[in-house]
């Protein structure tokens, strides 16, 4: 009888192993048919993409890029005029933002994971998030920043600094570019490396760029100082050039700019409770550049430096503002 025991559990256990293995094995084939289905998915977008010329742009042999990147970016806003009889001048920075990130890009989409050391010892307590998408005709890039460490000297009748935590700030910034001569010139070779330009080739560029935000002051702002808002909404559009720079196999370097006239704009600026009337713009202007380096140790290793500036200058009869919003990166990659 406890042979005939033995034997049942030999069989209950030998099944249960055979139906994990047998799970396994279509846990994997399922794992492999979605990762398969996904792949053709990307494959299929990607033959979908405006047609070049390969003689100036090629995709790398390779579907996977990895990348180690630092980041560093910063804002300043910088003002001068005067309001009611009064020369009123501001020099503001926020803290800059510096983290070290994981970036993966398969098949032309890219996803990353980013650490900033100065928030996880609780000196940093800004946010700020950026989304970039480059493409073989139509490039954008968009920040989000919401800060508290906005600080800097104000001159209005007399001096006095603004201390970081006196003032609230959020600024939308976003910028889209159209790259006429996309059949020769890349984007994505700059500033993702999913492309290669093997050419020189520029572009003309059309595009659009819109700021937005406000700035005022901070619940732990003195009653001493002036009770502060400036809401600003601004829509320009305008027309640029781009141009990639190719020396040899293992350098390139990219320039662009794209000004723009802002068309649409809503400005509010309220000093202790009043609104300041506004007044004939002379000049609305957004300006947006970027820069990139990369130079090429093989097919498989790269080192690039890539730049985006957003410069911002508002100009009307009594008040000049500007802001400029910097983002640099630095990253070592390797394709798989």
């Amino acid at each position: 009888m406890m042979m005939k025991t033995v034997d049942v559990e030999k069989i209950i256990v030998l099944f249960a192993v055979l139906m994990c293995s047998v799970m396994t094995s279509f846990a994997q084939s399922r794992h492999k048919r979605r990762l398969a289905r996904v792949d053709s998915v990307l494959q299929e977008r990607r033959k979908k993409t405006p047609v070049y010329d390969t003689t100036y742009i090629v995709r790398p042999d390779y579907k996977l890029t990895m990348k180690l990147r630092a980041n560093l970016s910063g804002n300043g806003i910088h003002s001068h005029g005067t309001v009611k009889g009064i020369y009123t001048k501001a020099d503001l920075h926020t803290s800059n933002k510096q983290t070290f990130s994981v970036a993966a890009i398969y098949q032309g989409v890219a996803a990353g994971i980013a650490l900033n050391p100065a928030k996880i010892f609780g000196h940093y307590h800004d946010y700020e998030l950026n989304l970039n998408l480059y493409s073989s005709q139509i490039s954008f890039d968009a920040s989000f920043q919401r800060s508290k460490s906005l600080s800097g000297d104000i001159e209005r009748g007399s001096d006095f600094h603004l201390e970081s935590g006196y003032a609230d700030m959020k600024v939308f910034n976003l910028a889209a570019y159209y790259a006429f001569n996309y059949r020769h010139f890349s984007y994505s070779a700059a500033f993702t490396q999913s492309q290669i330009q093997r050419r020189s080739a520029g572009s003309w560029l059309a595009g659009l760029a819109f700021q937005g935000g406000y700035i005022q002051n901070s619940d732990d702002c003195p009653a001493s100082l002036p009770d502060l808002y400036l809401r600003v909404r601004h829509l320009g559009i305008g027309g640029g050039y781009g141009y990639n720079l190719v020396l040899g196999k293992k350098w390139m370097f990219h320039l662009s700019a794209l000004p723009t006239m802002v068309v649409l704009n809503y400005n509010k600026f309220v000093i202790n409770g009043e609104r300041q009337s506004a007044q004939p713009m002379k000049l609305n202007l957004i300006l947006n550049e970027r820069f990139s380096v990369v130079h090429n140790f093989s097919s498989r290793y790269f080192f690039s430096v890539t730049g985006v500036v957003s410069n911002s200058l508002f100009d009307d009869n009594l008040l000049t503002v500007k802001q400029v919003k910097w983002r640099v990166r630095t990253a070592l990659g390797m394709r798989l």
